[in-house]
């Protein structure tokens, strides 16, 4: 049925892309302001964005629970501090259920293409075009797997698949598995999968920082209290949140104090890992926090058990029945899985949304990506994104940044009404004084100083992904829109 009044009713006056938890909470924004006419386009059967992807064993998230969820809709029923996965697209089901959303979805509805026409935005689907006068994206970084090009992968005669597309139908129980990539999802799979395998060799580029995991379940007692005092809950949340903006200061600030964690880091090396030898293929070489940190008390015990090798040659090539190294090893292995995370300086949405004069984000952001406060971009009229360039975080929550940019959208729509505009564009020079500020406060932070090569950098060694500041200072920039900002056409 939905579907039927999805044909029938092409226009709306908002067209939002993707139900992860930038998509959702923009729709319940919207509706708690008062706009009704928008649809939400999803191309899979259900909401959740990358926590419904990503069902691989043992995945969880690495921000505490409390402060990784909407601010207008606490749950007081987490499991355990850091969330299990389950959890977090239950909770995104909820919340769509919750605040009458589930109506405004368009299930099935793969995006394309979207291009500035005529005045609006006419975004084609796998079902069928729209037209929109505002075009939201909520097609967040971590939602297209990124899948090495191995050469002689095609001749593998084994089962293939990355960890954001885990086949649940595979019994690994006796397979000979080569995990390829020891980033966030490896540490959280690797030690799940390690017992049911025969054979499990783990194919390392560079080794990780990994902190222990302050994890614990979370009382009958403290769920009852959360339920019953939403205002302890809240406490909890901001007491969690400041915590988390001190690390600002390490990351950002003052990357010596990263040397203070390391070292907290090196003891946790050292006290899981015996093996010397072992421990050195283990040890990173660069300042922890160049690369995404990542927490696990379970990671370190499972590759130094027998059936685990931590292979440190890179690949050269794939034969039907393993993988050759650099140094000439054959490893037979008949089960290949990618750990190689996604797509995150090459997002899809480059070729699929096409501005001004059919130029697409891609040609727009030839130079690096970038967009005022993360969320516009100059050349595309009525366009915001959601999760945009440098707007990720290393230290805290991601949804503490939606609802800043949602707020700021939301600003836009209210200007856009109260002042009479059909359509509003950031100015070029304001776009670049935005960028050249991020990019000056990026030079002395651990991303850039650190000493590695990480997915926050682009292939131009610019770190376009990452905000390098405290988030209550994006918080600040984002709590009004300035027309003033933007050249503007009126009805």
């Amino acid at each position: 049925m939905a579907d039927e009044v999805a044909r029938e009713t092409r226009h709306h006056r908002i067209v939002v892309i993707g139900t992860g938890f930038a998509g959702i909470g923009m729709a319940v924004r919207l509706k708690q302001a008062g706009y009704d006419d928008f649809v939400v386009l999803e191309r899979a059967d259900d909401v959740g964005g990358t926590w419904r992807d990503n069902t691989y064993p043992g995945c969880r998230c690495d921000v505490p629970s409390h402060l990784y969820s909407f601010s207008f809709a606490p749950n007081p029923d987490w499991s355990s501090t850091f969330s299990p996965q389950p959890e977090i697209e239950d909770y995104l089901r909820k919340v769509t259920d919750r605040f009458d959303v589930r109506r405004h979805i368009r299930f099935g509805h793969a995006v394309e293409a979207a291009y500035w026409e005529g005045g609006q935005w006419r975004i084609r689907t796998s079902q069928g075009e729209f037209t929109a006068q505002l075009l939201l994206s909520g097609m967040g970084p971590l939602a297209e797997p990124s899948v090495p090009k191995l050469p002689g992968i095609e001749s593998f005669e084994g089962e293939v698949f990355h960890s954001a597309q885990w086949d649940h139908d595979l019994d690994l129980s006796g397979r000979k598995v080569a995990v390829i990539g020891t980033g966030a999802s490896a540490i959280q799979f690797v030690p799940a999968i390690q017992p049911e395998v025969e054979e499990l060799h783990l194919f390392q580029r560079t080794p990780p920082w990994v902190l222990p995991r302050p994890d614990r379940r979370i009382t009958e007692v403290e769920k009852a209290v959360f339920r019953r005092f939403p205002l302890v809950q809240k406490a909890v949340r901001a007491g969690i949140y400041w915590g988390r903006e001190s690390m600002v200061l390490g990351f950002a600030k003052l990357p010596s104090i990263m040397k203070q964690v390391q070292k907290v880091a090196e003891k946790h090396l050292e006290r899981q890992v015996r093996d010397p030898l072992l421990r050195a293929k283990l040890t990173p070489d660069f300042t922890l926090g160049c690369k995404r940190v990542l927490i696990s008390d379970d990671y370190y015990p499972a590759i130094t058990k027998p059936n685990v090798e931590v292979v440190i040659d890179g690949v050269a090539e794939v034969t039907p029945t393993g993988i050759v190294t650099a140094d000439g090893v054959k490893h037979e292995v008949d089960t290949i899985i990618y750990g190689t995370g996604f797509r995150v300086t090459d997002l899809p949405v480059m070729d699929m949304v096409h501005g001004r004069d059919g130029l697409s984000l891609r040609e727009a952001w030839s130079g690096g990506m970038e967009a005022h406060l993360g969320t516009a971009v100059s050349g595309f009229p009525n366009f915001f994104l959601l999760i945009g360039p440098n707007t990720g975080l290393g230290h805290s929550s991601m949804v503490f940044m939606i609802e800043s940019q949602i707020a700021y959208i939301l600003d836009a729509l209210k200007t856009m009404d109260s002042e009479g505009l059909q359509r509003v564009e950031v100015r070029p020079e304001v776009q670049r004084a935005f960028v050249d500020g991020v990019r000056s406060s990026m030079r002395n932070t651990v991303w850039t100083r650190g000493g590695c090569t990480s997915w926050y950098l682009d292939s131009e060694g610019r770190n376009t992904t990452l905000w390098p500041s405290f988030t209550f200072r994006f918080r600040q920039l984002t709590r009004h829109f300035d027309s003033a900002d933007y050249q503007t056409l009126a009805m």
